[in-house]
Formats: C-alpha cells, structure tokens, sequence
C-alpha cells in the first residue's frame, strides 16, 4: 500500500539525522498511522451499522408497543362479546313476550292486570335497549337497505311488491352490532323479482 512505502522512505531519510539519545527515536512500526486509520475507517463503520441496528430495535419495539396496546383496547371493548350474544337472546324472548301481551291487552280485552303487564314489559324492554346502547350494543334495522353478507342472513326471498330487488323486504330475527363489530346477523328475506 503506498502507506508502507512512505513510511518506510520516511524513516530512512530522517533516520540517519538523529543520534541515538534523541527522544523521539522510539521505534515505531511501519504500519502504525495506516493501521490506526484503517482501524478508525472500521470503528465508524461498526458504529453505523450499530447506529442502524438501534434505530430499527426502537422501531420494532415502538410497532409492538402500538400492536400490543391496539390489543388491549380491543379486549376492552369486544370481551363483553359473548355476554352481549346471550343477553341478545334474553333480549329477543323479552320483545316477543312484549308483543303477545300488546295482542292480549287489546281494549277489548281490558284487564288492568295484563295492561299492567304490558306496560312493564315495555319499560323493561326499553331500559335493556337503553342499557345496550350505553355500552356500544345495537340493534340493526335493516329493512328497506340492500343485503349484506358481512350483516345479514338471508331465509327467505319474497316477491318485490314496490320494492328494489336486492333489498331487505323483511327481519325474522334482529341482528345485533358491538362497536361496529357484528355479534349476531340479522335472518333477512330479500326481494326479489317474481316470475310470471
């Protein structure tokens, strides 16, 4: 390498000129100033790479960070899933015995009794919707807007009487979202275009 040659050539020619109890006469490897730069050029080197190492670490852990907190804040909201599904049962038995105490509590029949019977039912209905709304938990009333896999669940296909085909012409059982995340989808009939 041309640092062995000029250092070399250096010694020779400066050499001879000090005498042998000159202090700066301490032998000196031949290779010492280019090893020490090579040595720097290598130290730097590592020093980057280290630099790089570090950076991508910190962003590794900064993504695990956000993954894992995302998880948390999902637990938070969906881990009432399976609650809110059975209490959507609860829900559904609640509704229909509201709707056969209505037909029974006609003002034909007047029993003050089954009124009463109904009236509570009613506000035990309307509290348990209350309370599912407070905690994220809705009811989707799909009637009227298009069929959609993701939400609905079709039983049956009705003739489309001034309806789009397409669309939801009834809801035999009422679908339930929890923060957007469908629990339990609503059994739909679609209507469809009838054959003559």
């Amino acid at each position: 390498s041309p640092c062995v040659f000029s250092t070399a050539a250096q010694q020779r020619s400066t050499g001879d000129e000090r005498g042998p109890e000159d202090p700066r006469d301490e032998p000196k490897h031949p290779l010492s100033d280019c090893a020490l730069e090579h040595k720097a050029i290598k130290l730097e080197e590592q020093v980057r790479d280290l630099t790089e190492r570090y950076r991508k670490a910190l962003a590794d852990s900064e993504n695990v960070r956000r993954r894992t907190q995302k998880f948390v804040e999902d637990a938070k909201l969906f881990g009432i899933q399976s609650f809110c599904r059975d209490l959507v049962e609860v829900a559904d038995i609640l509704e229909k015995t509201a709707e056969s105490a209505a037909e029974e509590a006609e003002p034909s029949n007047s029993s003050p009794t089954l009124k009463k019977i109904y009236e509570g039912l009613s506000l035990i209905e309307a509290k348990l919707q209350s309370v599912f709304a407070k905690h994220g938990l809705q009811k989707m009333n799909p009637v009227g807007g298009k069929y959609d896999p993701y939400d609905h669940e079709i039983v049956c296909h009705v003739p489309a009487e001034g309806m789009q085909p397409g669309t939801i012409a009834l809801v035999t059982q009422d679908g339930y979202k929890l923060h957007g995340r469908t629990i339990r989808h609503a059994l739909v009939g679609v209507a469809v275009e009838s054959q003559e």
